[in-house]
């Protein structure tokens, strides 16, 4: 079996040798599809990081040099074909992460333990006389949501709240038991003292600075 011969000449033409979008983009995706093995070390810690931009710099001439080309015009649809689809992946990843972010608190907050943390803020007088009425939550929340086969879970939520007299940060722990939850501890934090608002404290936890354990 004869093998394709490599290009003619063996250093890449000068208009070809500029940064590779495709080979930036994809790394060691772009590196299996034209044999630039180097890529691979993109799967090393730290050194990962420079790889991007050394596949960047580097990439065309690597190309050029490990596979068989037709001639340049090949070697530029190939190379551009790449770039495309490095952009179409990064695009895609950003458009996920972005939903990912924007989603997240709205799922937090179609929760029942979410319902049940705001419920009990909204209506305790201690609540009412700090921040006032009208309490809202702020838009990220922060914590974890946990429900198991058998109707068991937990849930840590951590999030800002406003009234329309002050804000404060809202913290609580829920349990669920046989498909019910039950809220174990809420604190308020209103903003301005170091006195917290224990609404709750089944779970007997030590509340730093707050009058005294519930």
């Amino acid at each position: 079996m004869t093998r394709e011969p490599l290009n003619q000449p063996p250093e890449i033409p000068p208009e070809l040798d500029r940064w590779n979008w495709g080979a930036f983009l994809l790394n060691w995706i772009w590196g299996i599809g034209n044999s630039v093995f180097i890529a691979l070390l993109m799967f090393v810690p730290l050194v990962n990081i420079v790889m991007f931009f050394v596949l960047g710099a580097r990439g065309s001439r690597w190309a050029w040099r490990n596979r068989a080309w037709r001639d340049a015009e090949h070697f530029r649809s190939v190379q551009r074909k790449w770039a495309i689809a490095g952009v179409i992946v990064w695009v895609c990843a950003i458009g996920l992460g972005g939903a990912t972010v924007v989603g997240l608190p709205a799922i937090m907050k179609n929760s029942d333990a979410y319902a049940m943390t705001m419920a009990a803020v909204r209506t305790d007088g201690a609540v009412k006389d700090a921040l006032g009425g009208d309490i809202e939550a702020g838009f990220w929340i922060n914590g974890s949501i946990n429900v198991q086969t058998g109707g068991t879970g937990t849930a840590y939520l951590n999030f800002s709240i406003t009234g329309n007299k002050g804000t404060g940060r809202a913290i609580s722990h829920a349990v669920r038991t046989n498909g019910i939850w039950d809220l174990r501890v809420l604190v308020v934090y209103p903003e301005g003292t170091n006195v917290p608002l224990v609404l709750e404290n089944k779970s007997n936890v030590s509340i730093p600075g707050a009058p005294q354990d519930l």
